[in-house]
């Protein structure tokens, strides 16, 4: 079983309040997403893993039992060409839960015309295989978002 884990402060608001068709209708994979408080941050690992994936705007570690988590910082954010995000890893580096992997500040994104919601999703997975998924309420990051069986 996998833990995962709140990449950032916020709130839980769960993928169907996402404001993107790909992320509300768990297209991509179920999960939830968090509204994150306004104030630069970092965004962390929500698992322990390697980083498979990195762009400014969104990244995928990938655990030791296969299971790829995505966090997408904002929606539509890849239309920033990464300005106001700053990556703190490398693709291919070995993170631990917690680690911070990029520098960012969602009021600068919903500045920018973007929304800061930052759905985190559970890649090739069911939604039965998840369980306890968060989609109310406020999380620090590292809090409990959902369990991946």
């Amino acid at each position: 079983m996998t833990t995962v884990t709140s990449p950032l402060a916020g709130r839980a608001i769960g993928l169907a309040a996402v404001p993107d068709p790909v992320f509300s209708g768990a297209m991509v994979g179920p999960g939830t997403a968090v509204d994150p408080v306004r104030e630069p941050s970092e965004a962390v690992s929500p698992v322990d893993g390697i980083v498979v994936s990195l762009h400014p705007h969104a990244f995928v570690v990938v655990d030791d039992q296969g299971h790829g988590v995505l966090t997408h910082l904002g929606i539509d954010t890849v239309q920033l060409n990464g300005e106001g995000f700053e990556l703190l890893v490398n693709k291919g580096d070995t993170v631990s839960r917690g680690q911070a992997v990029v520098r960012w500040d969602p009021t600068a994104v919903e500045a920018a015309g973007k929304s800061p919601i930052c759905p985190v999703v559970a890649l090739e997975a069911t939604a039965d295989s998840l369980s306890g998924v968060r989609e109310s309420g406020d999380v620090q990051a590292g809090g409990t978002l959902f369990e991946w069986q």
